[in-house]
């Protein structure tokens, strides 16, 4: 079969395409033909090395996928040949076929395609964590996403309006904050020639920002969290700025405020039912037409370093999609 690999730590176009041999199925694992691969931010960091996951080379990025089950290892109960599933692996999905353990599958209901389904686990996944369990957003509070047209940035807006909080998008530019009003925001915020805290103050009024999504990270942490309410949650969600900042401590104590870790990854190995009952939820929703799950480009997976230039380049609005 045909697989993107990773042989050392670079970027996209240290890529290969090459042959490998079909996967086997172990116990508890489910061979999946895989239909679409979605890529992340994070397949940048994996394939240099700078990934909390460093996989043993070599390997295949892109950590979702959607497909039809061609095969059962011992011991599977709940799945049969023929299923359509979305699946999470952490990594290993641009190929054409993977194999994947059984809890990590979900069956597709009938008029989700492959595209949009091979992109809700990571984004998705990890921002209804996020706003349901680390943050416990509640109807009425007001919300600031910052990366506003990334995947996870469209998943929070969407998310969010749904868990009825009011969602201010923060991007850095007008096309970015228009397409974030298409998904739902109700006020926006070009970061990119305006001051966001100035900006988020005048927007939240006297009360504040009670939850700040921020899958950024950089001297924008810190600029949002001068705007939290008394007893706001900041979720720390991920760097993509590159930059790991480094957030005074006086703010915390004096909003009386939370700093919220959000790892996701993590919360699938240890928390496997709730879990599992998130995305059960999120799978309805988006069948249902709730959640856009928006495709911003289909690739081949020949152009796979491409899609990953694009990503890295901030040009991707929503996911990029592999068709292998």
């Amino acid at each position: 079969m045909k697989a993107i690999l990773c042989t050392r730590a670079g970027g996209p176009d240290d890529l290969s395409l090459s042959d490998i041999p079909d996967p086997v199925a172990g116990p508890g694992e489910a061979i999946v033909h895989v239909k679409a691969a979605a890529l992340n931010f994070f397949d940048t960091l994996i394939i240099a090395g700078k990934y909390q996951t460093k996989p043993a080379f070599p390997f295949s990025p892109a950590a979702e996928f959607a497909g039809v089950v061609e095969g059962l290892g011992a011991g599977v109960s709940g799945l049969k040949i023929g299923d359509r599933v979305l699946g999470y692996a952490g990594y290993g999905a641009a190929r054409e076929r993977v194999a994947a353990k059984v809890e990590r599958l979900v069956i597709l209901p009938e008029g989700l395609d492959f595209d949009r389904a091979a992109g809700l686990s990571v984004t998705y996944g990890t921002t209804y964590h996020a706003l349901k369990d680390r943050a416990q957003l509640k109807p009425g509070q007001t919300l600031a996403v910052l990366g506003a047209a990334g995947g996870t940035g469209l998943a929070a807006i969407e998310l969010g309006k749904l868990m009825g909080a009011r969602v201010i998008a923060c991007a850095s530019s007008d096309d970015k904050l228009a397409f974030a009003r298409q998904h739902g925001a109700d006020e926006t915020v070009n970061y990119g020639k305006d001051d966001l805290r100035a900006s988020l103050k005048a927007l939240a009024g006297e009360r504040g920002i009670d939850v700040i999504y921020d899958p950024v990270g950089g001297a924008l942490a810190e600029q949002a969290l001068r705007a939290i309410a008394w007893q706001g949650r900041f979720l720390v969600v991920g760097f993509a700025a590159g930059e790991i900042p480094k957030l005074p401590l006086n703010l915390v104590l004096l909003k009386g405020c939370e700093i919220v870790g959000v790892f996701w990854g993590a919360f699938t190995e240890r928390e496997p039912k709730a879990q599992a009952a998130n995305m059960a939820q999120i799978v309805r929703w988006c069948a249902q037409g709730k959640l856009s799950a928006h495709v911003h480009a289909v690739y081949p997976l020949s152009d796979t370093a491409q899609a990953l230039k694009d990503i890295a380049a901030r040009k991707v609005m929503g996911k990029a999609i592999l068709h292998p």
